[in-house]
């Protein structure tokens, strides 16, 4: 066994005692500039790990609601064609929508109320009655219903040559990819997050040790196990893991909830109706909160099992 004295500066001593003797003294300071810096760290390491986290529940919980509201919707649209009545298609497609089974409600809007759908691109006050404007109507699904598609589709295709069926298909698909690519952008993020807390932790527990290398270097050669030196760093950081959390994850859950207090306020507006509309009340619910507490937690155990790791793993390197 290599003398481990030599290797951190301690000074000789005479017999090795068969147990360490019991002191109320920490090995490492507890309020060192070091140990604050390092809570600075964790928080804000913490603080955007759980915004990462509160924006991609809001966005999931968002895709969820607009998927189901586009899923029980169908929109049929009938083009005007010359020599047809359009007024007849119309009411024809109506019809045939009614009396397919599995709807609740057949809506068909009338010439100023598609053109009123162009005002947000157009604008107002324009005259587009030479316009080929086409007709909508809107069918509502029952709840818990799933209707024949193709066989509506056939259906108005034989007897109204203009019409053509929507299931907003395509838009739920573009909205589960939007939500899938949130996810793994949230997930690259928590792990690059991760990644630097690890290394953050790394580098204090080896100036931990540097500057107690001569405690250390005692409490080794009088019978102290790897296991208590390492237990007393990981005790240590791990306090300073969860204080950090606490601090991070706190301002993360008040600034969610301050959002959805003005969020609230604001839901009778314009504005505050498309941010609702895109981002739903910017409320995170008990699961956000308890995702932000789960993270608190875990970037303070991995605080602690990587300073732990690194004192097993140098002490090992001098033996």
């Amino acid at each position: 066994m290599t003398d481990v004295r030599q290797k951190l500066g301690v000074m000789s001593v005479p017999k090795k005692a068969e147990k360490v003797p019991s002191t109320g003294t920490a090995i490492i300071p507890k309020n060192s500039i070091a140990g604050q810096a390092l809570i600075a760290v964790i928080a804000i390491m913490t603080f955007l790990a759980s915004l990462t986290t509160g924006a991609v529940m809001l966005v999931l919980g968002s895709a969820a609601d607009w998927q189901s509201e586009v899923a029980r919707e169908m929109t049929i649209q009938i083009r005007p064609v010359a020599g047809r009545d359009l007024e007849a298609d119309v009411r024809k497609a109506a019809e045939i929508a009614s009396g397919a089974p599995a709807i609740a409600d057949v809506q068909p809007y009338s010439k100023e109320e598609s053109t009123r759908l162009l005002e947000p691109w157009l604008g107002t006050g324009l005259n587009l009655d030479d316009l080929p404007i086409p007709r909508l109507i809107v069918i509502r699904i029952a709840a818990g219903e799933n209707p024949d598609v193709d066989a509506l589709r056939s259906a108005l295709s034989s007897q109204v040559a203009s019409a053509s069926l929507d299931d907003h298909r395509g838009w739920i698909d573009r909205m589960r990819a939007m939500a899938s690519t949130a996810v793994f952008g949230g997930i690259a993020i928590l792990a690059l997050v991760l990644a630097a807390t690890v290394l953050s932790v790394t580098f204090a527990t080896r100036g931990a040790m540097a500057a107690n290398g001569p405690i250390v270097g005692v409490l080794h050669f009088i019978g102290a196990k790897n296991s208590f030196i390492a237990g007393q760093f990981r005790r240590h950081f791990l306090a300073l893991g969860f204080k950090g959390g606490l601090i991070g994850g706190g301002a993360a859950a008040m600034l969610f909830a301050l959002a959805g207090l003005v969020g609230g306020r604001f839901i009778a507006t314009a504005g505050g109706d498309q941010a609702a509309a895109l981002f739903g009340t910017f409320s995170i619910g008990v699961l956000g909160y308890a995702a932000v507490l789960g993270q608190i937690v875990l970037i303070a155990m991995v605080t602690a099992e990587t300073s732990r790791q690194v004192v097993n793993h140098t002490l090992d390197t001098v033996e």
